[in-house]
């Protein structure tokens, strides 16, 4: 077996795997958004593709290999709804920065004829072999998918994003035998704080926020963080005071119509009833009235809604930062103290702000549990900074694994 890395190796994002066998897969073809877009390595022609979940650095380059063919696709049925929805936004963002396009909606309608709606647990025949995607814990519809051989039941396992520790609508990781595994390894230098105490810290400074007349704004990811927000308000009784905007009010959408991939799916059922939501200039005015949480994309203050907000909040207000901010974003530089920059214009932001860790991926602990439990011969660290993915390969070699941490067009050879 050959795998030849053409991207999310020794970094994070634009993640896309191609394995040759008896067969040429992709695991993953996302792109790289840090200021300016960033693309994988070309693949060439492929027999299918494998998409973990739906956040454009996994998903938002796989349309463009249904430019030339038309390889067999995986991903579950939620997957490729939201997948649908970002890559469809991101084409849209594209069309108005004037940027040159690579990914056409005619390639993404192919490649959404072309998908296979996979069940946790089910196998999948796929030439010489069998298929079968696990839920990965990490937002709703993620998988880790497993490649079985027929002839000696070899099996390669790719992790895509993934957390063992539940989240509210998340139900954690399975962990899946492996005799190659591809392990993503972003916190593989930490661990992330307690999640309850940390949620329950939030709950209390937002209440705070709101009964001293501020607003608390609430800057999401469109997919994941928006629906586990809304799930947290309801279950603390501050839904009836939350507004929701941007993206994250069809993705929430979409989510919701897939119950049986929901962990409390009546938590979020229940916050999407009493959610008030802003469909208009007028509903946003409502919003800025005191005392109201909004939960606005986009989560790294990029753009969306969250724009016009943070530029009209009053004095008893506070931002609260619940994602990664990547390095040059908006929310990066508040963080820095820096202005931001606001259709072209600088605006330095007075309110207060605050920085949770509610990541959705695999923290120090749960990377080594995973790899224990799987139990590989050999293990491919990806979908980290090059220092990270090295010492932690570098760690696992002291625990007797073969472990490699390899660099964007890296090949490497297996016998598998």
């Amino acid at each position: 077996m050959q795998i030849k890395f053409l991207g999310g190796a020794g970094e994070v994002g634009r993640s896309g795997i191609l394995v040759h066998d008896m067969k040429t897969m992709l695991l993953d073809y996302g792109i790289k958004i840090d200021g300016h877009t960033e693309y994988p390595l070309p693949a060439g022609r492929i027999d299918a593709c494998f998409v973990s979940h739906a956040h454009l650095d996994h998903s938002g380059y796989a349309p463009v290999v249904y430019q030339d063919g038309f390889p067999d696709a995986f991903a579950t049925a939620p997957t490729m709804k939201l997948a649908e929805l970002l890559i469809e936004d991101s084409i849209k963002i594209h069309k108005r920065k004037h940027e040159h396009e690579r990914v056409h909606k005619a390639q993404l309608k192919t490649m959404l004829n072309k998908y296979m709606p996979c069940e946790y647990g089910k196998g999948y025949e796929f030439g010489e072999y069998t298929v079968s995607m696990h839920d990965a814990g990490h937002i709703c519809g993620s998988a880790v998918t497993s490649i079985e051989k027929y002839k000696d039941g070899k099996r390669l396992v790719y992790t895509g994003d993934f957390k063992i520790e539940k989240q509210l609508l998340e139900g954690g990781a399975d962990i899946v035998k492996s005799d190659v595994l591809l392990l993503e390894s972003t916190y593989a230098g930490k661990n992330h704080p307690d999640r309850e105490k940390m949620a329950m810290q939030m709950v209390e400074e937002i209440k705070e926020t709101v009964d001293n007349g501020g607003i608390a704004l609430l800057p999401v990811f469109a997919v994941g963080r928006a629906q586990e927000m809304l799930a947290l308000m309801n279950k603390n009784g501050l839904i009836e005071r939350t507004f929701v905007d941007g993206m994250a009010k069809t993705a929430t959408e979409i989510v919701e119509s897939f119950p049986e991939f929901i962990r409390n799916e009546g938590l979020l059922r229940g916050a999407v009833e009493k959610v008030r939501k802003v469909r208009d200039s007028r509903n946003r005015l409502n919003a800025l009235e005191g005392g109201n949480i909004i939960l606005t994309t986009s989560g790294m203050l990029n753009g969306g809604p969250v724009l016009d907000y943070i530029t009209r909040l009053n004095r008893h207000s506070r931002i609260f930062l619940t994602g990664y901010q990547v390095e040059d974003s908006n929310g990066s530089r508040l963080m820095q103290g820096l202005p931001l920059d606001i259709d072209g214009r600088k605006y330095r932001v007075k309110t207060p702000f605050k920085v949770y860790d509610f990541s959705a991926h695999a923290g120090k602990d749960e990377l080594h549990k995973y790899v224990r439990e799987s139990g590989p011969s050999t293990v491919i660290c990806v979908h980290g900074s090059q220092e990270n993915t090295s010492a932690f390969a570098e760690e696992l070699k002291l625990e007797g694994f073969n472990a490699i941490a390899p660099r964007q067009g890296d090949v490497i050879d297996i016998d598998f």
